[in-house]
């Protein structure tokens, strides 16, 4: 499965736990990384190479996804949710 044109829910519904650039501290869930810029819903550093590994290693697919951004907000906010 290929990311969502426009999505962004894993950079706004995961906690992250690493540094992050822009966020030394990690980034809590619910909270948008600082890297997505809010207009495209797009990471302003992917590919780059201080894009973190963490992002780089997650891997879009249908059961954290959905059929919607709507959906992946909740799916990812009900892992988070379990995981915690």
């Amino acid at each position: 499965m290929e990311c969502r044109a426009g999505c962004g829910a894993c950079c706004i519904a995961a906690s992250i736990q690493q540094p992050l650039p822009g966020m030394p501290r990690g980034k809590p869930a619910g909270v948008p990384c600082v890297n997505l810029d809010p207009t495209s819903r797009r990471c302003r550093i992917w590919g780059q190479e201080d894009y973190p590994s963490v992002c780089r290693r997650f891997t879009p697919e249908p059961a954290v996804c959905g059929n919607q951004r709507d959906e992946a907000l909740q799916l990812i906010s009900a892992m988070e949710i379990a995981t915690c």
